[in-house]
Order: structure tokens, then sequence, then C-alpha cells
């Protein structure tokens, strides 16, 4: 049998592990870093979607294990099967068996398929992370008709989306709720991303659930609950995911009660040298400390910067405060970002609270050409004047706008501060310095508060 040693064991590939790998050997440069992960080659996650129709060719979203190499991380490829946490020995399905000092579990999420799609049926697909799978997918894919998306979240979005510049395909997108994004965004928002996608020509489906994915050998219709069948040779499961816990659950790790590995601020488990990060762990929500069901590339990140850090002692500054939620997107060339709560859901949990809504365009003077609209609402707490987060539309601004309203978000900035906020412009990179976006937003706030309609 093969034994071999480690000081650092990470378990997952993704952007949470390698980042781990990385933070772990910034901090602690004597330590010996090993990441085991299932497969040679790692799609980039959020680059899914664009597999389909912005890049090339699938090869285009590989991840790379260039920051791996760089940071001497010794890389095995292999299927874990067992952890012993008490002797800390990993198994792999290979019959090898690494010892370890400390263990990351950065082992991801798995698509949701409910019973109903779990279908012996050609034509079938989830939103795996697996290359290859995503590669015959596309090939299958390519030669459909008639495609319909179920799920109308971001990733489900960006695959209507991308599938649609395929050319030559019916492309359908059904959502159980009113509105496409609703869970991210208030409504105002989700309306202009389906106004922008149905002119390309995406057929929609809201407020109506599937039933049933009909055919013989390969999938022909999707049946709505309304009894509608949309006709299908390709249907597409992007209903969500959840944390896999596998590995954590038989080694009795404790789990978190609406999913999730249960980690603490520093991201450590039950297990005193037992850490875990990204979808895997237990999200909680930055404001009310709730479950998150987020799962994001860019939080998975931030997790594992502080597992790396804290991994043989405690570093107070890295850690985690709790998920605040940033997302953006790109639809049809319009962009969307939202960060920490929205209206709606502000409302739901009991907040008393003022918005202030900037309307105007992301270039000065408006007769520069390239210019769009931007469109930007901010969320205040009425009385503490506290941001809570923000949304936004328009040109690819809105990208990096939206991650400066999370950092104030995360940093508890107020009405105020963003009144008085020292800021840089450009005519053809910003708004314009008297119409500045989350200036006029605070100012339109601040006015609601001391004059109240």
């Amino acid at each position: 049998m093969v034994k071999s040693t480690t000081d650092v064991l990470i378990i997952g590939g993704g952007p949470a592990g390698i980042i781990t790998a990385v933070s772990t050997r910034n901090t602690y440069p004597d330590k010996k870093i090993m990441l085991i992960r299932r497969n040679p080659k790692i799609a980039v996650p959020c680059g899914i979607p664009y597999m389909f129709g912005t890049l090339a060719s699938p090869e285009d979203n590989l991840m790379g294990d260039a920051p791996l190499k760089a940071k001497d991380v010794e890389i095995k490829i292999g299927l874990v099967t067992d952890v012993d946490p008490q002797q800390k020995i990993v198994r792999l399905e290979s019959g090898e068996e690494v010892i370890f000092e400390k263990l990351v579990l950065a082992t991801g999420s798995k698509p949701i398929i409910p019973k109903p799609f779990r279908v012996e049926k050609k034509g079938i697909f989830a939103v795996h992370k697996d290359f290859d799978y995503l590669v015959e997918m596309k090939k299958q894919i390519a030669s459909a008709n008639n495609v319909v998306i179920i799920g109308g979240g971001f990733i489900g979005v960006e695959l209507a989306d991308e599938i649609n510049k395929m050319g030559g395909k019916v492309v359908t997108l059904t959502e159980m709720t009113d509105h496409i994004l609703q869970q991210s965004f208030d409504i105002e928002f989700c309306k202009k991303a389906e106004e922008v996608l149905q002119a390309d020509g995406v057929h929609l489906r809201t407020g109506v659930k599937v039933m049933n994915l009909g055919g013989g050998d390969a999938v022909e219709y999707v049946e709505l609950v309304d009894g509608e069948k949309i006709p299908a040779d390709a249907v597409v499961l992007a209903i969500g995911a959840r944390p896999t816990m596998d590995l954590a659950e038989k080694m009795g790790l404790q789990i978190a009660e609406f999913g999730g590995i249960k980690v603490d601020e520093f991201m450590r488990t039950s297990h005193t040298d037992i850490f875990a990060v990204g979808d895997c762990a237990e999200k909680r929500c930055f404001f009310s400390r709730k479950h998150s069901p987020v799962m994001l590339a860019s939080t998975a990140t931030a997790e594992a910067r502080s597992a790396g850090s804290n991994i043989y002692s405690i570093k107070s500054l890295e850690m985690n405060k709790g998920t605040i939620g940033v997302y953006s997107t790109r639809v049809n060339g319009l962009s969307l970002g939202t960060a920490g709560m929205t209206e709606s859901r502000a409302m739901e949990e009991g907040f008393d609270i003022v918005t202030g809504i900037s309307d105007g365009i992301d270039r000065h003077p408006g007769t520069l050409p390239g210019k769009n609209k931007l469109y930007v609402k901010l969320l205040f707490s009425r009385f503490s004047g506290t941001l809570l987060g923000g949304q936004a539309y328009g040109g690819d601004s809105v990208g990096e706008l939206i991650n400066t309203i999370a950092l104030a978000v995360q940093n508890k900035m107020s009405m105020v501060d963003l009144d008085t906020i020292q800021f840089g412009t450009h005519p053809l990179l910003t708004a314009a310095p008297t119409t500045y976006p989350l200036i006029v937003c605070a100012s339109d706030a601040l006015k609601k508060v001391y004059i109240p309609a």
C-alpha cells in the first residue's frame, strides 16, 4: 500500500481549494501542502455558461494549475473514499493513503435534481462541474433544435443567453417564481433582465412549475403544471445546487440544520484540525446570521483565505464575518449586479428601511459614444442610516460598482458616509461628478428621512 504524508491536505480542486492552498503557502511557507482532486481538468465554475456560446472552445474555460505549481503545492488526482479523523488518514479509491496534520474540505456542491426529473432519457442534463461531461453536453445541445432550461437563477439565465447565441434553436427558460432572478433582485431589475432576454428571442415561462419530462428513450417535451407541453430535444436542469457533504457525514462532522458543514468564524468544523470552505460549508447571512443559500466562487475564495491564514493559528483580521451575497451577471449586453439585502428581503426580515435611487448614464457628457443607462438602488436602515444592500443595471461598469457597494456594506457605511464620499471620475470611465450614482442614491435616501413624503 502506497502511503504519503503532508502537513496540510486539501480535498477539492475548485476555487476554494486552490485559494486555500495559496493562502496557506503565503502564511506558512515551510509547510508541506497537498491538494487532491478527482479530475485532471477543472472547469472555471463561473465560466461554464460561456462554454456554450462566447468561448471559442471548451478548453478556453480550463482553470489550470499555474497558481498551485507556483506555490509548490503537490497535486494528486484521485477519488477520496474515506477519512479517518482520529488517525488523520485519507484513503483513496486507488488504495493509496495520505497522512495529514490539517485537513481542508473544499468538496463543493452538486446540482439539485428533483425526483420527477431523475429519468433515464437522452437529452437531459444538469450543470455538473465535470469538464468532460460539459464538453459532451455542449456537443449534444449543439445538435438540438428545441432547448428548455429549467430554473431562472443566474446559471439558468446565463445558459439561456449563451445557448441562444449558438443560433438555429428555440430556447425556452422556465421559472417557478413570477420573475427570473427573483431570489437576488427586486422586481424592477428582474423585469429589465426579462426584457433584454425576450428582445433577443428567448422564450420565457415564469410563475409556472414544470411537472414532467416526457418522451421515449430521449426527451421530447417539457410539461408544465397548466398542461402546456413545450417541445424539447434537450433539457438543462439549472434548479440550484446543494453542498457535497458525503465525506463530512461519514466522518461524523457536525452538519448545519439547513445544510452545509457547520463551521465557525474561522472556517473550523467540529473537529479542531479539519476546516471546510466553499460551497460545502455552511453559510450565514452577514446581517441576520441566519442560514444563507449563497454559493459563489467569490464567497468561496474569501472563506479560503480565512482558512489558509488561520489553519495553524488564529489571525482575527482574517475571520469570516458572514456572507453578504455579491452577484453580477450580463444578459444580452445588459449588466446587472446585487450586493447585500434586496428591498423585498429586508422587509421580510422586518427592517425599517429607506431606499435611494439614481437613474442616469455611465459617462459624461451624455453625448459620448458607448454610453449606457446606469440605474442604481441603495437600501439603508432608516434610523441608523447603515447601508444594507444595493442593486444596479447598465453597462459593464456595473461589475465593479457592485463590488464597491459590497465593500461599503461590509464596512457598515452610512448614507451620510456615502453622501460625503471622495471619488474619482473620468468622462470615458464613470458617471459625471455632479451625478455620481452612489452620492445621488445617498442624497435621495437622506431627503426621504428628513423630509418624509
